[in-house]
């Protein structure tokens, strides 16, 4: 694995959950929103759960999928309304002040994880860096802004604005022709095995998968396990620092 990794000529990364708490944020943010319009946030929270269960599969639906590439506000209002009914609540102006209230709450919630920023620290200026992000257009450049990573990354690939996300290998093979590298000169790190690594790999590139404490505590309800038989990632850790030791650059 060092030697592959010697290799490496560009370093690329998945956003959410890989270098920023994406989760956490979200549902931080949700809780409060729920909170400020006098509505109880666990109980409100247990119902997001149950409307996201049936209407995260129908984002990618014709009826909503290029709303949802283009702008994150109509699919968050439209996940607020059918909390309200999950709750036997109908109430459109409320729906709609709670999909800001969370936009708001989310973005203020949002950090770097601190290996994220030692290590983007130590890559910029030795390696081209990249981001293959899945979500909507002006939601992920406006993380990518407040996050203050407007100017860290060479090439930027964000479902919303390229019309498909991961898994599908569009954006890997744009970053090997806009980067004018190999498929094995290549790693791309994140969180996700089905979405992140197994689509990096099947590239040709190296895949990493950063598996965090907090993905795999026996706390968490739904930790992604690699299916049986599937074939490992190239590369496991915990903390980006594991990762810095092994990307030697170009020699």
């Amino acid at each position: 694995m060092d030697s592959r990794l010697a290799r490496v000529r560009a370093v690329l990364f998945d956003l959410d959950d890989t270098l920023c708490n994406y989760w956490d944020a979200s549902k931080a943010g949700m809780r409060q929103a729920f909170a400020e319009c006098g509505l109880e946030p666990e109980s409100f929270a247990r119902h997001w759960a149950t409307a996201f269960q049936v209407f995260g599969r129908e984002v990618k639906s014709p009826e909503w999928y290029k709303k949802y590439l283009l702008q994150g506000e109509p699919t968050r209002t439209e996940q607020m309304r059918r909390t309200l009914a999950c709750a036997g609540m109908d109430d459109e102006a409320l729906a709609v002040r709670l999909s800001y209230l969370y936009a708001e709450y989310r973005y203020a919630n949002l950090r770097l994880f601190p290996d994220a920023e030692r290590c983007l620290q130590s890559l910029i200026g030795r390696f081209p860096l990249g981001l293959i992000t899945n979500g909507p257009a002006d939601i992920q450049r406006e993380e990518i802004a407040v996050l203050g990573l407007s100017d860290a990354f060479d090439n930027v690939y964000i479902e919303g604005e390229q019309g498909i996300g991961k898994p599908d290998p569009h954006s890997f093979r744009a970053a090997e022709r806009d980067l004018g590298l190999k498929p094995d000169e290549l790693v791309f790190i994140g969180n996700s095995f089905g979405h992140d690594v197994v689509p990096a790999m099947e590239a040709g590139w190296l895949g990493v998968w950063i598996r965090r404490p907090s993905d795999i505590a026996p706390s968490r309800t739904t930790p992604e396990e690699m299916p049986v038989g599937a074939t490992p990632p190239d590369l496991t850790i915990t903390s980006l620092d594991e990762l810095l030791p092994l990307l030697t650059g170009p020699s």
